[in-house]
């Protein structure tokens, strides 16, 4: 199956690039049902919250007009897809279905679901799992020209000021790399607070920040816009940790736009040394084997206050050991009833899940301790540090598809249900 498989993989990619952007997944979605003889092939987009998916694409036999629909994951066959990323078989009334995550590099993207005729061979479930890696490349390359991708991900429209806000998040909030794995999250508040996090790997650093203007709405989304431009900018421009806390400081006292605290760190991929800036901010915590602990360490002033002129930024070395899990998290995290989750506890009982399915956690678990009426932005950030002698990513693909089959999935079954309880 293989060199028929290859010969097939620069069929999908011709298919997608020769139509329009907003039609590239549905041109798949067909070219991959008369291919597979599929009744139906639906590729299901991740919602910003993490917590649904849209059914943003269908080619059925026998097509029929339907609006997009929505899925919520708690409890379903989907969420365990997307948090054990592994394909899944099962039997249904329509016949066959098959279910891969559309991943790429631990950003999870969406789902590629396929209705099939009969019971599928082995080639033909690792075609699945090889074609739902190729769409995750193809709605990367595609979502640069069009809102559709935007607007599957969205519950509902946006206030200006979270407008402004999601588009100063990553593109894509995970990663992995060979020497690391990482997620951020942020849950808004109903007043946006202008929370942000953001990372970026070059050859030899990882770029990590976390940043909590002070404020809500729009006032705090344009300070947040300063705060990370500035930051970006000074990254860019090859400052040190101490030059880009310092840019950012001077954006914010220049502008005359509030202040923020903030976290930078960084950390050099070949040594693992890491490196450290606290503006002010909530001290971040470590995960090393059994023990849950802050990282103390000196506090700077926050970003925009006129007493860094006199008290100048510096960085500092932190303890950071292959097998680690760094978590950087903003006040919302801690405030109020917020304090009501316990995040010791739910680090140690995620110890071992995915950054994603972490981070996840915790904002889930603090918006439900505060029943969904957030005073302030939660954020957290979650780093997993495999150390400097790492070469390879682990790379998890839908070549495994089978072993999520039901007759084989004893190992991750309870999953969904342990991060519920």
């Amino acid at each position: 199956m293989s060199g028929h498989s290859e010969l097939q993989l620069p069929r999908l990619l011709t298919a997608a690039e020769a139509a329009a952007p907003v039609d590239a997944v549905d041109v798949v979605a067909e070219h991959l049902r008369r291919r597979f003889n599929a009744t139906q092939v639906s590729f299901l987009i991740l919602d910003l919250t993490r917590r649904a998916v849209a059914r943003l694409s269908v080619a059925a036999a026998e097509k029929a007009g339907r609006g997009v629909e929505r899925i919520d994951l708690l409890g379903s066959v989907y969420e365990r897809v997307m948090r054990t990323q592994r394909p899944y078989q099962e039997a249904t009334g329509q016949g066959p279905r098959v279910i891969a995550p559309v991943t790429n590099r631990g950003d999870a993207i969406g789902l590629l679901e396929v209705l099939l005729p009969t019971e599928p061979a082995d080639d033909i479930l690792d075609a699945v799992g090889e074609a739902a890696h190729i769409l995750a490349y193809i709605v990367i390359a595609n979502q640069r020209f069009t809102d559709l991708y935007t607007w599957g991900k969205r519950t509902r429209p946006p206030t200006l000021a979270a407008e402004i806000q999601y588009q100063l998040l990553p593109s894509s909030l995970s990663c992995e790399a060979a020497q690391f794995a990482l997620s951020g999250n942020l849950e808004p508040s109903e007043k946006i607070s202008g929370d942000t996090f953001d990372y970026a790997l070059d050859r030899d650093t990882l770029h990590l920040s976390v940043t909590d203007p002070m404020g809500h709405d729009t006032n705090a989304a344009l300070t947040a816009t300063i705060l990370m431009g500035a930051l970006r900018g000074a990254r860019r421009a090859g400052a040190d940790l101490a030059g880009q806390a310092r840019h950012a400081d001077e954006a914010l006292t220049d502008h005359d736009h509030g202040h923020a605290t903030g976290q930078l760190l960084r950390i050099c991929l070949h040594t693992g040394r890491a490196e450290l800036v606290n503006a002010g901010h909530p001290w971040p915590l470590r995960v090393r084997e059994e023990t849950v602990e802050e990282i103390v360490c000196d506090v700077n002033h926050p970003f925009g206050l006129p007493l860094t002129a006199t008290h100048p930024y510096h960085s500092q070395d932190i303890d950071l050991r292959p097998g680690d899990r760094l978590i950087m998290l903003t006040d919302g995290m801690l405030e109020r009833d917020a304090q009501k989750a316990d995040l010791p506890a739910l680090l140690k009982s995620t110890r071992h899940l995915h950054p994603r399915e972490t981070v996840l956690t915790l904002t889930t678990a603090v918006l439900d301790a505060t029943h969904g009426q957030l005073e302030d932005d939660a954020t957290v950030m979650c780093l997993d540090w495999h150390g400097p002698q790492k070469t390879h990513r682990q790379v998890m693909s839908g070549a495994d598809i089978r072993l999520a089959s039901p007759a084989r999935r004893s190992t991750d079954q309870a999953l969904p249900g342990d991060l519920r309880g």
